[in-house]
């Protein structure tokens, strides 16, 4: 059953960092907390929210079940297109596995983790584009160019793209993610498996794309990440989230401009409004604009799969 947050109550306190008992750190990345279980792990998304890939000061409360809840919901989605780490969102073997955890500290870690297959990470960030948004629209503006492809003349921001289009970056741990060519890919992980990522990721975006229509919902956009194990290739990390897409409302959609959305783009809105400059330290967040972004989050877990889980 969905966490009571899902089907309409009141967000919990906000979550920006754990620590579980008995369970070394993995990793520690903008949002999610990993620990390590041997051969699995515990991944833990926490409620800290990363824009412009700089970490905000203050929580989304609420923000990492609705990223758990939804990367499950993806992941069983989509196993027919690749296979995926997920292998459980049931906690109750942690309490063996660290015998100190409390039951008060298993409740708070409810709803927003999942025990995952460990897998050699690929240091991509696999962005696909279906519409002409963010840094994309930015380059074409200037250069009628989007991340190496040459696009047709006269679109316009939110334009709807010939076809989908992958645009990968590197992965930063900290600071920001930029923008390559395939070519750049290739040298980095391969020719292979440039061809191999590209090729899965169109896949899944063009399955989830058509989930999201018919749900009156355009995915404009989306990133995956995946993994190496045993020789064969996974997707990992989290799946078609408000934090790694842009869901836009179709019924409001109007070519053009910015699109209203069930995802960051609200904040990453307040923060140009107040002119930062998108390097660390990141402005205040209003009380206004946190509970407002929760349910923005909210609402793309309910638009989404609100009815099925």
């Amino acid at each position: 059953m969905a966490h009571a947050f899902l089907r309409g109550a009141a967000p919990p306190p906000g979550i920006d960092s754990t620590d579980v008992p008995g369970l070394p750190l993995f990793a520690r990345g903008k949002v999610r907390d990993i620990y390590d279980l041997g051969d699995r792990l515990l991944l833990v998304a926490t409620d800290r929210l990363s824009a412009f890939d700089v970490v905000m000061r203050e929580p989304i409360p609420g923000k990492g079940i609705v990223l758990n809840s939804l990367s499950e919901f993806w992941f069983d989605q989509t196993k027919g297109v690749v296979p995926n780490h997920f292998l459980t969102s049931d906690l109750s073997s942690l309490s063996s596995e660290a015998s100190s955890i409390s039951n008060e500290q298993l409740e708070i870690l409810n709803g927003r983790a999942m025990i995952v297959r460990k897998a050699k990470r690929v240091d991509i960030e696999c962005v696909v584009r279906g519409y002409l948004a963010g840094s994309g629209w930015t380059e074409y503006r200037k250069s009628g160019v989007c991340v190496g492809y040459q696009l047709p003349p006269g679109l316009v921001e939110s334009s709807k793209l010939p076809e989908p289009i992958f645009t990968p970056s590197t992965k930063a741990e900290t600071g920001h993610d930029m923008n390559i060519s395939k070519a750049e890919m290739s040298n980095l992980v391969g020719e292979e498996l440039t061809r191999t990522l590209e090729d899965v990721s169109l896949r899944l975006y063009s399955a989830a794309a058509r989930r999201c229509e018919a749900r009156g919902i355009i995915l404009a956009d989306t990133k995956f990440e995946f993994g190496i194990l045993d020789d064969s290739v996974i997707l990992i990390d989290e799946a078609l989230t408000p934090d790694s897409s842009r869901f836009w409302p179709a019924d409001q959609y109007v070519p053009g401009g910015a699109q209203p959305s069930f995802d960051k783009q609200y904040v990453r809105d307040y923060l140009d409004s107040t002119g930062w400059d998108h390097e660390p330290p990141p402005p205040t967040l209003p009380e206004e604009v946190i509970a407002r972004t929760a349910e923005k989050y909210r609402e793309a877990y309910q638009r989404v799969a609100g009815d099925e889980r």
